[in-house]
């Protein structure tokens, strides 16, 4: 009995994808399971610019794109390039009195280090350059292994390591940060941009570019083929109520030992019906972020010496700064960021883990639009630590005008990190695993 489907040979001188996407390819159904709701369905055939949703949740299953290979290596490599740019010039540079400085990229995280800040530092330093840095030359890789139609060594692992490093970059962030801290730079003091910080936009949209533009499915199909779906699936039906899982990196659906476990046998990934002790480990994260939060807002998160006098602000304390300043807009970037959404994904979650096993009167779609949206904001908290880190590199005038960090930066720095961690860890399929409201069963019964 044939176990995989092998790969077809392109063409000389035509990329595979190009010709014969995965649905071409093949002529059985290819199964999913939603990642979101469990909803086991078969995907559709695909074309260039269009993609398959979740008909029970929403969830985006899959989006092709006319030349996938092409499309993310030509942005990877010019994402490369501008982040070269971006560490080998200027940043920015800030004068007042006749002193200034002037500061490189890496800096801002070298800055934090000097002042007994390690650990803020190396977040600083892994989500804005490195990361990016190590994801875009995993893309390269893969991609020149499949445009030669011969993956290149190691394809599959780097291809698992790119599914979970893309919510840890933060560039697009970063560039908010800076906006903010140069508007705030730029009522004392004479501001110039460097080269790098133009770069630095570049590159955060060119990451931003490349990160969308890898195609997944097509991906997975041309590195390791797609081996048959396990018998006696039926679509319309939930994943776990047959015994099968789909695999949250490469979307295979595969059989599960009796306990509910097994492995991913085209990535090799860990899979559960559900992910195991979810709620639990969810709540642990949660109630750790909320006690370093309270550090976070009593501490000063950055202290500004100017003239000799030192005077400490918290994350409030300087949000009424600001508005006091006149600068409203500023003021209200940093109070979304750093006060209404981590505490908004504080209790987004809490609320959630709440509900999920007696909520079957509440509208499950509903709940897990929620999570999406605590899932999507909870990395844009960073912001307010990304200022801490380029004012304290940039201010140093002696005691004319200087910034060092406080204690609260390493405090909510933390925050971002674990209630990010706890929306990683909640398992979005446990909503639907209560009876789903009246007015959706219609919908439900429908579209399988």
């Amino acid at each position: 009995m044939l176990k995989h489907i092998l790969r077809l040979p392109a063409a000389p001188g035509e990329p595979r994808v190009d010709q014969t996407p995965p649905e071409v390819r093949t002529s059985r159904r290819r199964l999913r399971a939603c990642h979101e709701c469990d909803w086991l369905m078969a995907l559709p055939p695909l074309r260039p610019g269009q993609k398959a949703d979740c008909p029970r949740c929403g969830h985006i299953l899959a989006t092709r794109h006319h030349r996938p290979a092409q499309r993310s290596m030509a942005l990877a490599m010019s994402a490369m390039v501008a982040l070269l740019m971006a560490v080998s010039f200027p940043f920015a540079s800030f004068s007042v009195s006749g002193l200034g400085n002037r500061i490189e990229l890496t800096e801002t995280a070298t800055t934090l280090i000097g002042f007994h800040q390690p650990l803020v530092g190396i977040a600083v330093i892994l989500t804005i350059v490195v990361l990016p840095a190590i994801y875009l030359v995993g893309v390269i890789w893969l991609q020149l292994g499949l445009l030669q139609n011969e993956p290149l060594p190691a394809s599959r692992t780097i291809a698992r390591a790119l599914a979970h490093l893309h919510r840890w970059m933060m560039a697009d962030v970063f560039i908010i940060g800076a906006l903010v801290s140069l508007f705030k730079v730029a009522g004392m003091a004479d501001v110039e941009l460097g080269l790098s910080f133009w770069a630095f936009c570049i590159f955060a949209v060119l990451l931003l570019l490349t990160t969308q533009s890898i195609d997944s499915d097509w991906m997975w199909f041309s590195l390791a083929g797609e081996p048959l779906a396990p018998e006696g699936a039926r679509t319309g039906r939930t994943a776990a109520s047959q015994g099968l899982a789909g695999c949250p990196t490469c979307g295979l659906v595969n059989r599960l030992d009796p306990m509910g476990r097994g492995h991913c046998q085209r990535c090799g990934e860990r899979l559960h019906s559900r992910t195991p002790h979810s709620l639990q480990r969810t709540w642990a994260l949660l109630v750790t972020a909320a006690l370093m939060y309270i550090p976070a807002n009593l501490y000063p998160i950055m202290t500004t010496t100017s003239l000799g006098q030192s005077s400490p602000s918290t994350i409030i304390g300087g949000v009424v700064e600001l508005i006091q300043m006149g600068s409203w807009p500023v003021a209200a970037v940093i109070f979304v960021a750093s006060v209404i959404v981590p505490v908004g994904k504080l209790v987004a979650l809490a609320w959630l883990c709440l509900v999920v096993k007696r909520s079957a009167e509440l509208n499950a779609v509903t709940r897990t639009r929620l999570y999406r949206l605590t899932e999507f904001i909870g990395r844009w908290s960073m912001v307010d630590v990304f200022v801490v880190a380029i004012l304290v590199a940039l201010i140093r005038a002696g005691s004319l005008m200087s910034i060092a960090p406080g204690p609260a930066a390493l405090a909510f720095a933390a925050v971002v990190v674990l209630t990010m961690l706890a929306a990683m860890t909640f398992d979005p399929r446990l909503i639907w695993d209560t009876p789903p409201p009246r007015d959706s069963r219609h919908t439900q019964g429908t579209s399988g």
